[in-house]
């Protein structure tokens, strides 16, 4: 399993806006990328949302997010209007017990 972190610093006065153009775009996610096991979005207000999304494998990130998965962000169209700063993304597997 490869979990994937996307944290977007948001400009504190689109936060809300922000928020919610994000829960409305990965709602359907599950349905559409098959290797997507669970997903879930993190608020720590006023400037930080995460996005972490938790995948079988790096066939189902290819498949995602592109071939440069490992270091390029998956950018929605009008994102960067919300944003202090460019999207950061990171990856971990997971070893549960």
């Amino acid at each position: 399993m490869i979990i994937r972190v996307s944290e977007a610093r948001v400009r504190p006065d689109r936060f809300d806006a922000f928020r919610d153009m994000i829960v409305a775009a990965v709602r359907d996610f599950p349905d559409l990328h098959p290797g997507l096991v669970a997903h879930e979005v993190l608020l720590a207000p006023p400037d930080s949302l995460l996005y972490v999304s938790r995948w079988r494998g790096e066939e189902d990130l290819v498949a995602y997010a592109g071939e440069h998965w490992r270091d390029q962000p998956v950018v929605l169209p009008g994102e960067d209007e919300y944003l202090l700063a460019p999207l950061r993304v990171r990856h971990f597997t997971s070893t549960t017990p």
